[in-house]
């Protein structure tokens, strides 16, 4: 089923993105993170795709299980930038055989070998000519695009960015996820912004909770996210204090009063960055929804 016809119900809701181990001798222990995940039934479950399409294949075989041994409807990241049309179209067959109705279009990181006169000359440039070429040659599959609530770090500027958001809809987008973000005004300023321009899809909001100092600064160096500097005080006493576990603790509370915040005020639900850390997500997520 898209993933836009789960949401037309209009229900709060929370979903889980996973991304694929580099090792395949991890999978087991993977799979048993989504079995134990699988408890806060999700309404749907992306899996993250390698840069230049390194883990296309763990994409495509991990979605197909999450859908076929564990009942969840799934959605495959996929980017477009470097990528050959014919593969593209040859995964987004294979998805479809496999059950899978669902992707996230996104441009992805232009190949560090290649020159900004090669980048001129690809067919696909950007996720809006992802999202286009989704829909003229796979009507039926859902189309997720990304969105940033900080603003995306290439972007010209915030009014640049909420446009080309708007064009991605515009081509045939069915629904936004954002970029994680740490304060949840940035969130409700971007819903704000993103409605008067006329984009009326659901806005579903990315959140991440905080497990290791070294990797939440990791991952804001790459995607521009903020963390309040109450929240990194807070962090780094507790690193001191008592190690990975305290930072986890104080990570885990933060996200979920993050999540009881947006979702009171009317976010449609929410979705979680897992890294594959079950027990963080779980505590989480712990009476969030209510129960149905």
């Amino acid at each position: 089923m898209r993933i836009a016809e789960l949401l037309s119900k209009g229900k709060p809701f929370l979903s889980l993105e996973f991304f694929p181990p580099k090792d395949r001798a991890e999978w087991p222990t993977f799979f048993a993170t989504v079995e134990r995940l699988k408890v806060l039934n999700p309404l749907f479950a992306s899996v993250t795709y390698g840069a230049g399409g390194s883990t296309q294949s763990d994409t495509l075989e991990i979605v197909a299980r999450l859908a076929r041994e564990y009942g969840l409807e799934t959605m495959a990241h996929l980017t477009c930038v470097g990528a050959d049309t014919a593969k593209l179209t040859a995964f987004l067959d294979q998805l479809v055989a496999a059950g899978v109705h669902n992707v996230l279009a996104l441009r992805g990181d232009l190949p560090q070998e290649a020159s900004p006169e090669i980048f001129a000359c690809l067919p696909l440039q950007n996720a809006s000519d992802l999202v286009a070429f989704i829909r003229a040659t796979h009507p039926e599959i859902g189309v997720g695009v990304a969105g940033y609530p900080e603003t995306h770090p290439e972007a010209a500027s915030p009014e640049t960015d909420l446009r080309y958001l708007k064009l991605k809809i515009d081509q045939g987008g069915d629904f936004i996820v954002t970029q994680l973000f740490f304060d949840n005004q940035y969130y409700f300023d971007f819903v704000r912004k993103a409605r008067a321009l006329g984009i009326e899809k659901p806005i579903i909001p990315g959140i991440l909770p905080v497990v290791s100092l070294k990797v939440i600064q990791r991952i804001v160096s790459l995607c521009g996210a903020t963390i309040p500097a109450e929240l990194l005080r807070e962090l780094e006493a507790a690193d001191q204090r008592g190690g990975a576990a305290a930072v986890e603790a104080v990570g885990v509370a933060f996200a979920r009063k993050q999540a009881q915040e947006l979702l009171a005020a009317g976010a449609p639900g929410v979705h979680l960055y897992t890294l594959n850390r079950a027990d963080a997500v779980l505590n989480l997520a712990q009476d969030l929804l209510p129960a149905t």
